[in-house]
């Protein structure tokens, strides 16, 4: 704890005292929010994360309405009934980024969000019944079970659609070294990511903050981030 309070106060430190740090910290759902949620929606989102991954992200922000039409509001139901060249003519469709393996990410990525729909009751009940001590099981479950969902693109998509959740930004992983913590620059080992789940989960236990607030707060405590 004594730890976390000094990474609290330095944080605090650079961004304009409590009040300014606070403004900086991220929403995050209920569980019944994230159930409320539509499978479409999530979809969506995974779809915006995997293509903004190696891209300009404001490009794919200011296209998303066309990506919203091209691929039916990312409705299952009628996703699901394409041919397959019908995905394949999406390579040639201006309104989208016409990378085949995004596309295809897509098409694999409707029938995983049908599959834990059909076994949990909706996406979104699966998504919040994941307790957030476990963050780095859900990680592995989105990329065995998801396309393109490994790494990064797991962690934004969950920061995204509000899932109480750590962020693994290269500030983060630099105060969790200044903390002690013996993990790698860039942690995608199980051994790293199960010592970083121990950190968070102790900080949590102790503190009562939300995994999302812990993240930020370490963002802030370090790098060239001032206000």
């Amino acid at each position: 704890m004594k730890k976390f309070n000094k990474i609290r106060e330095r944080a605090e430190k650079r961004k304009g005292g409590a009040t300014g740090l606070k403004k900086l910290l991220p929403k995050f759902a209920t569980k019944k929010k994230l159930a409320a949620v539509g499978d479409d929606r999530y979809l969506a989102m995974m779809t915006k994360t995997i293509n903004q991954a190696g891209f300009s992200w404001k490009v794919i922000e200011n296209k998303w309405p066309e990506f919203e039409e091209a691929f039916f509001g990312f409705k299952l139901n009628k996703l699901s009934l394409l041919s397959p060249e019908q995905w394949e003519a999406y390579t040639s469709d201006r309104r989208v980024v016409r990378n085949w393996q995004k596309i295809k990410a897509l098409q694999e990525n409707v029938y995983f969000v049908m599959e834990e729909s059909r076994k949990h009751g909706s996406f979104g009940k699966f998504l919040a019944d994941w307790p957030a001590s476990d963050q780095v099981g859900l990680m592995l479950y989105l990329k065995k079970n998801g396309s393109r969902l490994g790494g990064q693109s797991a962690l934004w998509f969950m920061r995204r659609v509000e899932k109480d959740c750590f962020i693994l930004s290269r500030d983060v992983v630099v105060a969790l070294n200044g903390t002690g913590l013996d993990i790698a620059e860039k942690p995608s080992s199980q051994r790293d990511l199960k010592k970083i789940q121990e950190q968070f989960n102790s900080w949590h236990e102790k503190t009562g903050l939300p995994y999302s607030h812990l993240s930020r707060i370490l963002a802030c405590s370090v790098g060239e981030n001032f206000l």
